[in-house]
């Protein structure tokens, strides 16, 4: 007999986010690559996706079930707690869109397993659209009520997670990894040049959604006193003007600032490859993505030593702590490493093969055989 795991892929045909939509099709390409025996994986598209492409991305899914609605009334039905015509069975989710419905796992062998990536929208719900936060809000209610299990991608989220809903033993860990292919391209020059970026820059990430992180860290690197261009990638349609204005009351001058929206994964490789660091000041409880890919491609990372950052990057990087948690207190801090870590040539090699030894730990493979063993388990 064949067990069928079911994975939402909604985020590949209809996706929300440029993050969520890699991880779910990184997940989806493990877990069909590592498949036990006797088992397979079926994939769940919204209506008005198309099954060819679905199939197409993912060589190796077993069947395409395509749902009665498409992806927007599909999201709205299951926050009303319908199944919205997906079904049962062993359903895995990498976002919380599944159908977290009252079912029998003792009997018919059905479980519902959502993923969480960050609590934005319960610590910093006004960084999100009202809408948003009124979704997953309630999402994370139903999970409570019916998830077998709700997978994060860090312990220090599961402790936070843990303090926001009553999941107890549900809530898992399984960590995610940077895209299987981001890798540096042989044209990376050419790439940056058609970007309109220089070489030899520092790396920042975000947009106004995260205003304060990013004013922290353009006013670290103005502050180190190094006269070094700044790059700011995945930043929001229409922000430059605003990422402009925090980076000249940081005392950052416009000419050394270049802003770049979310770059597909090859461009964003080049563009990490152009750098001589990265700085992540975030505190966010979120999964830090770009910290990923930093390490997988061997970039000298200086972070805000926050207790993700301490988790996932270990000796990878640089953590810049203190007890002055305030944005001042981190910006001083970001600041002093930044020189540290640019000082010498030696200096920035041995960050970037530390960052690279550490970048190594993650696989999307590994994931994928957790995800499995989550299932067995359950």
């Amino acid at each position: 007999m064949t067990a069928t795991l079911r994975v939402m892929l909604d985020q590949l045909t209809a996706p929300t986010d440029a993050d969520l939509a890699t991880a779910s099709r990184q997940l989806a390409l493990a877990l069909i690559e590592s498949a036990p025996q006797g088992c397979e994986v079926e994939g769940i598209i919204p209506s008005a996706a198309e099954e060819a492409f679905a199939a197409a991305s993912l060589p190796g899914l077993a069947s395409v079930h395509r749902t009665a609605l498409a992806r927007r009334e599909m999201a709205a039905a299951l926050q009303l707690g319908t199944a919205a015509g997906i079904g049962d069975g062993m359903i895995h989710s990498a976002t919380l869109l599944a159908p977290l419905v009252k079912h029998d796992r003792l009997h018919d062998n059905d479980q519902t397993v959502v993923t969480l990536w960050d609590l934005r929208p319960w610590e910093t719900p006004e960084e999100l659209p009202r809408t948003s936060v009124a979704w997953h809000r309630a999402m994370l209610k139903r999970a409570v009520r019916h998830a077998d299990a709700v997978v994060v991608p860090t312990h220090t989220i599961a402790e936070r997670l843990a303090e926001i809903a009553p999941l107890r033993e549900r809530i898992r860990v399984v960590t995610g990894a940077a895209p299987a292919d981001l890798h540096v391209p042989t044209d990376e020059v050419g790439r940056r040049r058609d970007l309109g970026l220089p070489d030899g820059f520092v790396l920042l990430a975000g947009g106004t959604a995260e205003s304060d992180a990013l004013a922290t860290g353009l006013g670290a690197v103005a502050a180190s006193a190094l006269d070094i261009p700044v790059v700011v990638i995945d930043a929001g349609e229409g922000d430059e003007p605003a990422i402009a204005d925090l980076a000249a009351a940081s005392g950052l001058p416009e000419r050394r600032l270049h802003v770049r929206g979310s770059l597909e994964v090859a461009n964003r490789a080049a563009v990490f490859a152009g750098a001589v660091a990265f700085v992540a000041p975030s505190r966010r409880s979120s999964f830090p993505w770009r910290v990923l890919d930093a390490l997988t491609l061997g970039v000298p990372l200086i972070a805000a030593d926050s207790p993700v950052h301490r988790e996932i990057v270990v000796d990878g990087g640089m953590l810049a702590g203190g007890d002055d948690a305030s944005p001042d207190g981190d910006r001083d801090r970001l600041a002093f490493a930044l020189m540290q870590a640019l000082e010498s040539t030696t200096a920035v090699e041995r960050l970037g093969v530390l960052a690279a030894d550490r970048g190594r730990v993650f696989s999307w493979r590994e994931a994928a055989e957790r995800v499995w063993q989550l299932h067995a388990d359950l």
